[in-house]
C-alpha cells in the first residue's frame, strides 16, 4: 500500500514539475517582454541586466503610437484579419457541410486529399508567382488583396475542419426538420448551425491568429509604410543600426491584446469545437 501511494505521489510530482516548465517556458519570455517594454534606455543595455527597472516608464508605448503610426498599423491588421476571418469562416463552414454530406466517397476522398495537398506547399514557393502576378495588374500595396490572399491560405485546413464538425451531426436532424416543414436553408440555419457554433468559434480563432501573426505574405505584398500591418511594422524596428528593443517591445505587447480577447472571449467554445471536432462516434 505505502508503495502504490509512493508511486502515485511521484507521479503526481513529475505532472506537477511538466506542467510548472511548460508554464514558466511559456510565460517568462512574455514577461521579459513585458519588462524590457517599461524600461529606460540607460536599463535596457545595463550590465548586469536590470531585473525589473527602478521606475517604470510607459514612454516606448508612447513614442510606439506617436511618432511610429502604431496605430494606423494596428487599424490596417485589424481590418486585413477580421475580414480574411469572418470570409474564410462563411466559406469554410459552407464547404464543409457540403463536404461532410457529399455522397460520392471517391470524390470526397479525392477532394480532401487535394485539400491536405494544399498544406503541404510551403508558402515561399508561392510567393513570388503571387507577387508577380498582383504586381502585373498593380494590386501591391493593396489591403483587401492582401485579405484574399490570406483567406486562399486558411481556407483548405479551415473547410476540413468545419467538416470534421458537420460529420458529427446525424442527418436524420436534417430529415425530420424537412418532415417539420423546413427547407433545406432553414434546417441548416436553424438546426445543423447552433450545433456547430463552438466549431465555428474554433474555425474563426485558427484563422485570426493564423492571420495576424503572418509576416512573410504582408511584407512581400505591402511596400507603403501607411499600409503596414502589425507583424510587418515591428520588423521595421529592425534596422541596420540595430534593434529598437523598447520600441519592439512594446509592439509585441499591444500586438498580443487581440488574440488574448479573442481567446479570452471564445476559450469556451474553442475548448468545445475543437473537442468535437477531433471525436467522430
Amino acid at each position: 500500500m505505502n508503495s502504490r501511494k509512493i508511486k502515485q505521489f511521484l507521479g503526481t510530482l513529475v505532472r506537477i514539475l511538466i506542467l510548472t516548465c511548460f508554464f514558466l517556458s511559456a510565460t517568462l519570455p512574455l514577461f521579459w517582454i513585458f519588462v524590457t517594454s517599461i524600461k529606460n534606455g540607460t536599463e535596457l543595455y545595463a550590465i548586469p541586466l536590470v531585473y525589473w527597472p527602478k521606475e517604470p516608464t510607459i514612454a516606448a508605448y508612447q513614442r510606439l503610437f506617436s511618432y511610429s503610426n502604431f496605430g494606423q498599423y494596428f487599424k490596417n491588421s485589424l481590418f486585413v484579419t477580421l475580414t480574411s476571418s469572418v470570409v474564410a469562416m462563411v466559406l469554410s463552414v459552407m464547404g464543409g457541410f457540403a463536404l461532410s454530406r457529399f455522397r460520392h466517397k471517391k470524390m470526397k476522398g479525392i477532394l480532401e486529399l487535394l485539400m491536405y495537398f494544399t498544406q503541404t506547399i510551403p508558402s515561399f514557393m508561392i510567393m513570388l508567382p503571387l507577387f508577380m502576378f498582383f504586381s502585373k495588374l498593380k494590386l501591391v500595396d493593396n489591403l483587401p488583396i492582401l485579405a484574399v490572399i490570406y483567406v486562399a491560405t486558411v481556407i483548405a485546413f479551415s473547410t476540413l475542419m468545419s467538416r470534421s464538425f458537420f460529420d458529427r451531426i446525424p442527418v436524420d436532424l436534417e430529415e425530420a426538420a424537412k418532415i417539420d416543414g423546413c427547407n433545406m436553408a432553414q434546417s441548416i440555419i436553424h438546426v445543423v448551425l447552433p450545433l456547430t457554433l463552438p466549431g465555428i468559434a474554433a474555425i474563426f480563432c485558427f484563422a485570426f491568429v493564423n492571420i495576424w501573426n503572418e509576416l512573410f505574405l504582408a511584407v512581400m505584398m505591402i511596400n507603403k509604410a501607411a499600409k503596414y500591418t502589425v507583424p510587418v511594422a515591428l520588423n521595421s524596428f529592425i534596422s541596420k543600426a540595430g534593434v529598437s528593443w523598447d520600441l519592439m517591445s512594446a509592439g509585441i505587447v499591444v500586438s498580443l491584446l487581440p488574440t488574448m480577447i479573442v481567446f479570452g472571449i471564445g476559450q469556451k467554445y474553442i475548448v468545445a469545437g475543437l473537442t468535437e471536432g477531433g471525436v467522430k462516434g
